[in-house]
C-alpha cells in the first residue's frame, strides 16, 4: 500500500525560515544597489547638463538667456524621476543641482555641479560620508 507523500508542519516551518533567513540579508543589499544606480542615473544628468551649458557659453558668452534664466534650462522630472534638477546662473556663473524628489526614497540626496567643474554633494543622509569636493555614491564615502 503506498503511503500519502506530504510535508509535516516542521519541514514548512525550517523552508520558511531559511526563505526569511536569505531575504533578510539579500534585501539591504538589494536596496542599496537600487539606490547606487539612482544616484548614478542622476550625477550622468548633471554631467550631461554641465556639457550643455558649456556649449551654451561657447555660442552665447553667458550662461543665462535674456531672460536671466539658465541658457539651458533643466529638464522638467518625468513621473518616475528619483532626482529634479534644477539651475540657477548669471552671466560668468551657474549651479545645477539634482535634488531627490519629496516624498521619495531620495529625498535627503542632492547633488550638483558648477562651471568649473566643481561635484559636490550638499545633502546627504545623516549615516552617509560626505566629502567636499565629490559626489558620494555610497554609505562608505566612496564618490567620484
Amino acid at each position: 500500500m503506498n503511503a500519502a507523500r506530504a510535508f509535516s508542519l516542521v519541514e514548512l516551518m525550517v523552508v520558511l525560515a531559511i526563505v526569511a533567513v536569505l531575504a533578510g540579508i539579500a534585501w539591504p543589499s538589494y536596496a542599496a544597489y537600487v539606490q547606487r544606480g539612482r544616484i548614478l542615473e542622476a550625477v550622468a544628468r548633471l554631467s550631461e547638463a554641465r556639457a550643455r551649458m558649456a556649449q551654451y557659453f561657447l555660442d552665447q558668452r553667458s550662461y543665462v538667456d535674456a531672460t536671466g534664466a539658465c541658457g539651458v534650462a533643466p529638464p522638467a522630472p518625468a513621473a518616475g524621476d528619483a532626482f529634479a534638477l534644477t539651475c540657477a546662473g548669471t552671466s560668468a556663473t551657474y549651479t545645477y543641482t539634482a535634488a531627490g524628489t519629496t516624498g521619495g526614497s531620495m529625498a535627503a540626496f542632492a547633488y550638483s555641479i558648477d562651471e568649473t567643474g566643481l561635484r559636490s554633494t550638499p545633502s546627504l543622509p545623516p549615516a552617509w560620508v560626505k566629502h567636499a569636493d565629490c559626489w558620494t555614491i555610497r554609505a562608505d564615502g566612496y564618490c567620484l
